[in-house]
């Protein structure tokens, strides 16, 4: 197996760069989701419960962000290390390593099983439960921003060979061919 290209978004593109477009996604999904939502829902009252529910929500969703991340894996049995560490924070660092090689359309559904499993969920709840449709529309923009960095990954594997394996290497993926 020859190593065809390695992929690490954070060297090529930069961090505070990465930082900045998702922040500017975030931002612009809420604004393009907030208006079709405010039109459906014209009519009915927002409930408030306060910042203190909102700010718990927030916290955790990067840890149901990297989760979904690691459902495909566990569903399709593949080994992981799963690596969790409390670094300059009281909020939990999750890193994963698949062990084993991948195929393309693994790691793309690994990628996007945060979009899958908690951005379109977030949506049909914000069309659903329209008293709390602003929170719903909050939660899956943000999601939409954390999800960039594996847009970016998945826009890389998409280029790949069509019969290639991806190894995760860390702080990247390393594609290879025959």
């Amino acid at each position: 197996m020859n190593c065809w290209k390695t992929i690490n978004v954070t060297r090529q593109v930069g961090i505070n760069r990465i930082y900045l477009f998702s922040l500017i996604m975030l931002l612009l999904s809420f604004i393009f989701l907030y208006l079709p939502f405010s039109i459906i829902h014209q009519s009915h009252d927002i409930r408030d419960h306060g910042m203190f529910p909102l700010i718990i929500g927030l916290i955790l969703l990067p840890l149901a962000h990297k989760l979904m991340h690691i459902l495909p894996l566990l569903l399709v049995n593949r080994r992981i290390k799963f690596k969790c560490s409390m670094k300059n924070s009281f909020i939990p660092n999750i890193s994963l390593l698949s062990r084993a090689k991948m195929s393309k359309n693994m790691v793309c559904f690994v990628l996007l099983a945060p979009t899958l499993f908690l951005t379109i969920p977030g949506l049909i709840s914000s069309y659903l439960f329209a008293d709390y449709y602003v929170y719903f529309l909050i939660f899956t923009s943000f999601n939409i921003g954390l999800s960039f960095t594996d847009f970016l990954y998945t826009k890389h594997l998409l280029e790949a060979p069509k019969k290639c394996i991806i190894e995760n290497a860390g702080d990247g993926y390393d594609i290879l061919v025959q």
